[in-house]
């Protein structure tokens, strides 16, 4: 009878031990653990013995993008020849963090006169380079800085005499660990194993943005005149992109380009989003023009004296700055849009999506304020542990156990009436442990990736204030903007998402070129484009909704004029069909021409 060995096999999953004998085929051995992959094959003819591996001996297991789940491969390795360490899978972080990576961060001062007594190509205390995490330099910025920017918190990690070779950015789990077999399933049992561990809640030290800036006046005011006009809250997303803040070490600006607002229901107290079916497709757009999206944005202004035009300064230290259920919005969002990260084990780390509050301010004025919420309350909100509180909307509740899921203990610290710090189970918990401000601001000279027309093109699901996007709406735009620069005209986002959204007819597969000109400022693209057969039936349909053609700018296709075109096809009023000059039924519904 063949001796009968046992094989330890450590994966990602953990230690499974393996029974096996001396003169069992590889092939037999493999599909013990046929969900396992890697780079020897199956073999009928090789042995373990063959191979060496020795009763005790720990073989590694690697999964490999190579073979599928179903191949009989794995990849081991003796102990006797020496352990592999796991390695992160590559990540491809966002250029603004590759950018970050390589900068030296230092910050650097000169020589003072009065301090140094060296020569000018000495260094000092007084004037050697600071880390870009030194926290007396950032307490004397004014205003001064409570939060490092999330590089710096990285150079701080990774900045000892290992040079972080074992920084890992673990991310905070309340869930069980699965696989643990030692015992039943929760709720009949548990162990220290499989226990998340309890949180004790900190305010974090760094954060993902350091300030949030809006292009120019006109995007946040647009986004305003809704409140104005029907006294109902707003939400939109906000579209833009990450760039350098110089004014903080290794810091990150998200620049605000455009909003979207999405389909909504919304009151003068209270919001409601809708499905959106085009929410995939207005990110792809957005990304085609160079945009991502960066955050998300809302009102919460009551007007106080309609005369003066001021409004109520609700939102402070003795209320508070973000409700529970805003903190739980926030963390979903920013859950949803992860932050990608190489010292991540599993990629990503945080998020760099952000918050921004339109309210008002001390002195009656709208504000705009920024926010994300920490890493500890992305994970409460991950893992379903956090609710807020119906009549304090400063404060949150942890969850308790049930049968039907574990929570682990969340705590705070806080300070008694006595000056002791004591820690408290986090039933209720203020929100501001979960809060992490950002600056908001507008530049000094505005910036314009879009149209800078007085007459825009009408925003996207607001038909309750009675402006909806339609070839109407269109015709009258292109009636009321009669530039001869077609890229000018054509350079506003809520435009290019009708072309691409409406029903009639969408220009999703044959857009790429515009919007290539769009983002690259390219006049003679636009100028290619407008030539094409899309927006001469772009034209033929706007003629037909009560825009003369003579009243439309000459963008005309290919062979003549609009009004040439315009004249050799009819619409249908039924479908808003076009059809060939000379028929009385509508090719696509068969009706009869009105």
């Amino acid at each position: 009878m063949a001796e009968s060995i046992i094989i330890r096999i450590q994966s990602p999953d953990g230690v499974k031990r393996i029974s096996a004998s001396k003169r069992e085929s590889v092939a037999t051995f493999l599909k013990k653990n046929r969900n396992r992959t890697g780079e020897i094959s199956a073999s009928q003819n090789k042995t373990l013995s063959v191979l060496k591996i020795k009763h005790g001996d720990m073989l590694f297991l690697f999964p490999s993008s190579a073979a599928g789940p179903s191949s009989d491969v794995m990849d081991i390795s003796a102990t006797v020849q020496g352990a592999r360490s796991f390695s992160n899978p590559p990540v491809v972080e966002d250029e603004i963090d590759q950018y970050l990576s390589k900068q030296d961060g230092k910050i650097y001062r000169n020589r003072d006169a009065q301090l140094c007594r060296h020569g000018p190509m000495g260094k000092c205390v007084h004037c050697v380079p600071l880390e870009p995490f030194d926290e007396d330099y950032l307490n004397h910025l004014e205003p001064p800085v409570k939060h490092m920017s999330f590089h710096a918190n990285i150079r701080k990690l990774t900045g000892g005499a290992d040079k972080g070779k074992f920084v890992a950015l673990e991310n905070i789990s309340c869930k069980i660990k699965s696989g643990c077999e030692g015992h039943p399933p929760w709720p009949e049992g548990i162990c220290t194993k499989c226990q998340p561990s309890a949180i004790t809640l900190n305010r974090q030290k760094y954060r993902h943005v350091d300030n949030i800036m809006f292009e120019n006046h006109t995007i946040a005011d647009r986004f305003l005149d809704y409140w104005r006009k029907t006294g109902n809250q707003r939400i939109g997303y906000l579209y833009g992109r990450y760039t350098e803040h110089k004014d903080i070490p290794l810091g990150i600006r998200a620049e605000v380009a455009a909003i979207y607002e999405p389909p909504q229901i919304g009151a003068q107290n209270s919001l409601e989003l809708l499905d959106d079916p085009k929410a995939k497709v207005v990110n792809e757009i957005a990304a085609k023009l160079g945009l991502t999206k960066v955050g998300w944005i809302f009102t919460d202004l009551v007007s106080e004296d309609t005369r003066k035009g001021t409004v109520r300064y609700s939102r402070n230290k003795d209320s508070y700055f973000l409700s529970a259920e805003e903190c739980i919005t926030a963390g979903y969002f920013q859950n949803k849009e992860p932050n990608l990260c190489r010292l991540s084990p599993d990629g990503h780390f945080g998020s760099k999506f952000v918050t921004v509050v339109a309210t008002g301010g001390p002195d009656n004025q709208v504000h705009f304020e920024g926010y994300q919420v920490s890493n500890q309350c992305m994970a409460l909100v991950r893992d379903e542990c956090l609710l807020p509180c119906r009549d304090a909307p400063e404060l949150g509740y942890a969850k308790e156990s049930s049968s039907e899921q574990y929570v682990p203990d969340v705590f705070y610290k806080d300070i008694d009436k006595f000056g002791n710090e004591i820690t408290q189970l986090a039933r209720p918990l203020p929100v501001e442990y979960l809060i992490i401000d950002i600056t908001t601001t507008f530049p000094k000279d505005p910036v314009y990736t879009f149209s800078t027309s007085s007459n825009l093109f009408s925003i996207e699901n607001r038909d309750a204030l009675g402006e909806t996007q339609d070839f109407h709406s269109l015709a009258t735009y292109l009636s009321q903007n009669p530039s001869n620069v077609f890229l000018d005209i054509i350079s506003d986002f809520h435009l290019l998402l009708f072309l691409v959204t409406n029903d009639v007819m969408p220009l999703q597969d044959s857009i790429s070129l515009l919007l290539d000109a769009v983002r690259t400022r390219n006049e003679e693209l636009a100028q290619t484009w407008k030539k094409s057969e899309q927006w001469a039936t772009i034209e033929q349909l706007c003629s037909t909704v009560g825009v003369q053609p003579s009243e439309l700018p000459d963008y005309g296709a290919i062979g003549g004029s609009t009004h040439a075109a315009s004249s050799s096809m009819w619409s249908c009023v039924h479908c808003t069909f076009m059809n060939q000059a000379g028929t009385d039924n509508c090719e696509m519904c068969r009706l009869p021409r009105t």
